[in-house]
């Protein structure tokens, strides 16, 4: 998605209110990624979309105490979409396709980016663990066999192995990835339990498999057999990449109402909340059931089964709001349609990371975010208060993956996050 006039008009204030910081490169890095340069964009694009988007004082810009106090927040944060390429997987064709979709997301940002040293575990474990507040996160795969994944399901479960025999139980959660149109793949989900010992499944409909098109929740070849071994093996969790599909139609979300409807006792994370990449000037309105495109459509499938809010579907974030950080009026209508559907309780917070960097940033926009009270008027969206923060940055997710809120934060507190550094001695040393 290209910069588009506003993203350059606010990119220029950014680079003319940034000129004292200091003439070197150091400097000037050190500005962007403190909370200083956070609150500096953020204004910016608050002011390039015409106000009322963003809550940071102009002091926030110079001041780094005032940049804190901004910023600042005590939430549980759990990030339930993350991902690292294991540096032996840096030439698989998996890899390109992450880099294509990573170009395709943040255009103009990432040149030079090596996967095999800037995506690795080292970097993953900088950004999440040292770099941002998160305080546990899922780690999840993208689609592909073993020759073609960036992360196998056995290399997902050894990190979190590593993480918890070095910083205990908690703070990493796995996946594993599942392909239930590839032949024998729902045989193996038992193999997948029994080594893996995953918290959920997370699946792409729109991955064909030996020329064959993507697949359907709710279709009767592969679909619902899936979700029927799910229920017998006692997996209650689907995660299913909706959205940033290029418009493929296996991409779409429209399969989820019905498969919700028909398996309430699973619960389905939407990952990407079947948002797509905007084209040119285009950007989501308000809620238009006749909508080709973006997360109206996951609304109408869930509207058309009878899926109201709070029931067993959720919306993730991953990525979705990476794109919606620097188009606020748009995020607040994606945003609050979504409240209006899943309700507060069933959003969950997840970052893509580490695709972007550290998702502190992203944490820090997502605080100072709100939704306009003439939007709220107009459309009927609650406001994003401080418990709805709260609850889509962690608590939601505590809830969906079982963890205790109390005992990880005391988990964390006393967390001197030495275990960082001896986990990445033991990957350089593999």
């Amino acid at each position: 998605m290209p910069w588009s006039k506003r993203d350059l008009w606010a990119i220029g204030q950014v680079v003319a209110r940034s000129e004292g910081v200091g003439d070197s490169i150091r400097q000037q890095y050190q500005f962007a990624a403190s909370r200083r340069g956070t609150a500096t964009a953020l204004r910016a694009i608050d002011q390039a979309w015409g106000g009322g988007y963003y809550k940071v004082e102009q002091q926030a810009e110079t001041d780094p105490e005032a940049a804190e106090e901004a910023f600042g927040g005590d939430e549980l944060v759990i990030d339930v979409q993350t991902h690292y390429i294991a540096r032996h997987r840096s030439g698989t064709p998996g890899v390109e396709g992450i880099m294509g979709f990573i170009r395709d997301v943040a255009p103009d940002r990432w040149q030079g980016l090596d996967p095999e040293f800037h995506l690795d575990l080292g970097s993953y474990l900088r950004h999440i663990f040292l770099e941002s507040e998160t305080a546990a996160a899922v780690l999840t795969c993208t689609p592909g066999d073993d020759s073609h994944s960036i992360l196998t399901n056995p290399e997902i479960a050894a990190t979190r192995e590593l993480i918890d025999r070095l910083a205990g139980t908690g703070r990493l959660i796995n996946h594993s990835i599942v392909h239930p149109n590839a032949p024998g793949e729902l045989d193996r989900m038992g193999s997948l339990i029994e080594h893996n010992r995953p918290s959920g499944w997370k699946v792409y409909t729109l991955q064909g498999w030996e020329g064959q098109p993507g697949w359907r929740l709710d279709d009767e070849e592969c679909g619902l057999p899936f979700l029927e071994s799910s229920r017998e093996m006692g997996v209650g969790i689907v995660c299913a990449h909706k959205g940033l599909s290029a418009l493929a139609p296996a991409g779409s979300p429209a399969d989820i109402g019905p498969a919700a409807a028909s398996f309430p006792d699973i619960n389905f994370l939407v990952y990407h909340s079947g948002y797509e990449t905007p084209v040119g000037d285009e950007e989501e309105g308000p809620y238009d059931q006749e909508a080709p495109a973006g997360t109206d459509r996951l609304i109408k499938s869930l509207a058309d089964a009878g899926v109201g809010p709070g029931g067993n579907v959720y919306a993730e974030l991953g990525s979705t709001w990476y794109v919606l950080s620097r188009r606020p009026r748009e995020a607040a209508h994606v945003i609050g349609k979504l409240l209006n559907a899943v309700g507060e309780d069933n959003v969950l917070w997840g970052s893509d990371s580490i695709w972007y960097g550290s998702p502190q940033p992203l944490i820090d926009a997502f605080r100072a975010f709100q939704i306009p009270e003439e939007l709220r008027q107009r459309h009927g969206y609650p406001e994003l208060t401080s418990r709805i923060k709260e609850k889509i940055l962690g608590l939601n997710a505590a809830r969906v993956y079982g963890i205790d809120p109390d005992q990880t934060r005391s988990q964390v507190a006393a967390d001197d996050l030495s275990w960082v550094k001896a986990a990445f001695d033991e990957y350089i040393e593999l």
